[in-house]
């Protein structure tokens, strides 16, 4: 009876600790590895082919919502939990295949968790029905808090003789979607089921959760306990003590994101006073990561200078951005205790510096528990320094004078440097600390024009260009809907098209559209992952509200030349780039264009400027 009750005590305690949100002294660094419209870059495909490299900087890698939401989508508006998983970002397979890529090379994926809210099918209160393992799981209307919108989905559950929830929200409200009751046994049911599912099935390691001041903190915990997640953060936008509250009411199950670091830093950026972080760590304010006054969250907080919702969106809106000074940002955010987590537009303008700072950073040990200690502070520069393990040190000055500070002693040797920061290490020798390296990139960006053509639905006058994506620099001159009028013209075998240029800058750029008349409407329905010239027509159909595009290209490449037909002689070496701006070979002097690239996959070739097609 003994023996029995030893290995009871023994596994509840080993629960417990698989249950506590955040391992302790925890060396990781994690990437947000999106942002917002990056339904190019985050595309599971791409992102499964740079696992080379990420695996060189980070341990985690955090995600988007990944199921399908009834159309193009950031995850935000989840609609299938379960069955969908074909989403803007990609397939399941793809997911599935990126996830165990990552984990075979060190990285575990994060989960983005919308379980505040959910989106209905058809009316304000039905929700899909999914069939998993036999098993099939529904949200009823019963499920949607009482309050949900001031009253208005307990009125038009009314309509359709239903009734919602008898419980109010147990968080903020929400009129974007319906709200949901996890006072609810059903409620419960589904999201446990939902989240074992993402870590069986998927192979998720953890969940970053949603909006979590939706809902009270102890159903968090309820639901961390159940599926036993490694990792588990919220994002709790809050001030470090209501944070720090909501940590405490999930029992320290999860650790959340710490929004005072980030606007912290964001202050002391936009005030060019550089002193902001020093009256962050001299306890001043109540930091959940770094304050001297409470250590004890620091192994809970996840830290970041810029994430999908405070950058400057594609619309134009913002919630606090940072506006310069991005790599003296990053320098300080990962010399500084907590989980850091970099910013995907930030790795990947400074792939090179932000992973020599992450590798500074292993080197030295420095973990989320990590003791920081002021050094100096003034207006043009701050430098703390940060324990790592044994006598390991790291000394980060950041600022607009960071290289006139002089290091109080000669056992600081100075290991990296930048715009606006400098890294000094002690108890270890710079020359034993490894730098990573990352293959050069042979791509030339290049022009593509996009035509289009709607004599189908007689529109006249011009057409509007809406465009976002790729590397962030294709925004429409006009910020506001419906983007760009284009009213520019060619004739292409007997049609007019209406186009505009457009210059893809890196091997992951793509460009996508909605194309539309008037003030905005009638509209086209999205164009995504544009890399090529295209000429697309606006056609009668339509998919909801909005009309179809038929991609005509290949009927219409005037001006392309056809490889097998051109007898083009190189009179000097030619390099030749393919569809994605990659180089794929050079054609001697002397040589055929066509006969040195018949060998070639069928596809479009840039060659001395020219397109070719094979």
């Amino acid at each position: 009876m003994k023996k029995f009750y030893s290995l009871m005590t023994a596994l509840l305690m080993s629960l417990t600790m698989l249950a506590q949100g955040w391992p302790e002294n925890y060396g990781g660094v994690m990437l947000q590895g999106f942002f917002w419209d990056s339904y190019n870059d985050t595309q599971w495909t791409k992102l499964e082919k740079q696992a080379d490299d990420l695996a060189k900087a980070f341990d985690l890698v955090w995600i988007p919502q990944s199921a399908n939401c009834g159309g193009t989508s950031m995850g935000y508006d989840d609609l299938y939990w379960f069955t969908n998983y074909n989403s803007s970002f990609g397939t399941g397979d793809e997911l599935k295949s990126m996830i165990a890529t990552f984990k075979a090379k060190g990285i575990k994926t994060i989960a983005d968790i919308v379980i505040n809210h959910r989106k209905n099918v058809s009316n304000w209160v039905d929700f899909p029905a999914e069939t998993y393992k036999g098993v099939t799981y529904q949200l009823k209307s019963t499920d949607i808090c009482a309050d949900d919108d001031g009253g208005q989905a307990k009125t038009e559950a009314a309509k359709l003789g239903l009734s919602v929830s008898s419980n109010n929200d147990t968080g903020e409200g929400w009129d974007g979607m319906r709200d949901l009751d996890h006072k609810s046994t059903n409620v419960q049911t589904n999201v446990k089921a939902y989240l074992k599912m993402l870590l069986s099935d998927f192979g998720y390691a953890g969940f970053r959760y949603d909006m979590v001041k939706g809902y009270s903190g102890e159903f968090t915990k309820l639901y961390n306990e159940d599926a036993q997640p490694e990792f588990s953060v919220g994002e709790c936008w809050d001030s470090s003590n209501t944070i720090k509250n909501w940590i405490d009411a999930t029992s320290k199950t999860s650790a959340a994101f710490d929004f005072q670091f980030k606007y912290t830093v964001r202050n002391a950026v936009d005030n060019g006073d550089w002193r902001f972080l020093g009256y962050q760590n001299d306890g001043s304010y109540p930091m959940v990561s770094s304050s001297f006054n409470d250590g004890s969250y620091r192994r809970y907080a996840v830290t970041f200078v810029e994430n999908h919702d405070t950058e400057v969106r594609p619309d134009g809106t913002s919630k606090g951005p940072l506006k310069k000074d991005t790599l003296a940002a990053n320098a300080y955010l990962l010399a500084m205790p907590g989980t850091p987590c970099v910013f995907l537009k930030h790795w990947k303008a400074y792939k090179q510096e932000i992973a020599n700072m992450i590798a500074v950073r292993k080197a030295v040990g420095i973990t989320n528990v990590s003791k920081p200690t002021n050094m100096a502070t003034s207006k043009d520069y701050y430098a703390v320094q940060v324990a790592g393990s044994g006598d390991k040190k790291l000394l980060c000055v950041v600022g607009t004078k960071a290289d006139s500070y002089t290091p109080p002693s000669d056992t600081w040797k100075k290991v990296i440097s930048g715009y606006h920061y400098v890294y000094y290490v002690s108890g270890i020798e710079p020359s034993a600390i490894t730098l990573p390296e990352f293959p050069k990139s042979d791509f030339q960006a290049y022009d593509i024009t996009v035509h289009v053509n709607t004599y189908q639905v007689g529109w006249t006058g011009g057409v509007n260009f809406w465009t976002w994506g790729g590397d962030g620099s294709h925004a429409p001159t006009n910020p506001a809907w419906p983007g760009d009028k284009v009213t520019q013209t060619k004739q292409v075998s007997g049609k007019t098209w209406y186009y505009k240029t457009f210059t893809i800058n890196e091997e992951d750029d793509a460009i996508s559209f909605v194309f539309s008349t008037g003030s905005g409407s009638p509209q086209t329905v999205d164009v995504t992952n544009v890399t090529t010239d295209k000429f697309f027509e606006v056609s009668t159909q339509k998919d909801g509200e909005n009309y179809k595009v038929n991609d005509v290209t290949d009927s219409y490449t005037s001006g392309i030349r056809h490889i097998a037909t051109d007898g083009v002689v190189a009179d000097s070496p030619l390099r030749v780039y393919n569809a994605t701006g990659r180089l794929v070979l050079t054609v001697p002097a002397g040589t055929a264009v066509g006969t040195a690239l018949a060998p070639m996959p069928h596809g479009l070739y840039i060659v001395g400027g020219r397109k070719y097609v094979k």
